[in-house]
């Protein structure tokens, strides 16, 4: 079986794994309310998907 020769460095391994951070998830703004929501999902502000109302939203 193969096994390393000698012990990776931080920096080396630090370098195989750079493209592996963490990213924010993708927000688009409601065109009804303006708030950031999921794309392709309906506002959980004010209850709306593609301009008509999906969900009744009761405010407190």
């Amino acid at each position: 079986m193969a096994v390393p020769k000698r012990k990776l460095s931080r920096a080396r391994r630090g370098k195989r794994r750079s493209h592996q951070g963490l990213e924010a998830p993708g927000r688009s703004l409601c065109t009804n309310c303006g708030e950031a929501k999921a794309p392709h999902e309906v506002c959980p502000h004010c209850g709306y998907y593609k301009n008509r109302e999906v969900i009744k939203i009761e405010e407190e």
